[in-house]
């Protein structure tokens, strides 16, 4: 099953409580905050829903053992969590902003295999 990398753009204070509870509940508390998940229907809809925050897309296996091995973290039993917190982009985001769609120029929303540049740039 393909894995898609989800990263935080915007912060999440005064944001609309749904969408708040989405993003808790992606493990996106942190601005740059990073974590990888199973692409399913249910998933699909979350990251619909939080497109407007966050920037998606379906991750390559060099970049998550990558991503994993620079800024992986164990939580006390020793297993690997699913949560990376990132720096920003070296070069910046995109050239219309944080506030835009990807799309259009932007940073947010679905990037497809983009997303691995983005990471790359974020390490």
């Amino acid at each position: 099953m393909t894995k898609v990398a989800v990263v935080l753009i915007r912060g999440i204070v005064g944001t609309n409580p749904d969408i708040r509870k989405t993003l808790v509940s992606l493990n996106l508390l942190k601005k740059h905050a990073c974590t990888v998940v199973e692409d399913t229907p249910s998933m699909r809809g979350m990251l619909t829903k939080v497109q407007d925050f966050a920037t998606f897309g379906e991750i390559s296996d060099a970049v998550l053992k990558e991503l994993q091995e620079k800024r992986g973290r164990k939580d006390a039993d020793g297993k690997l969590l699913n949560t990376f917190f990132l720096a920003p982009p070296v070069g910046g985001f995109e050239r219309k902003g944080i506030k835009k769609a990807f799309a259009v120029g932007g940073a947010l929303g679905d990037r497809k295999e983009k997303i691995n540049d983005l990471i790359k740039k974020m390490m």
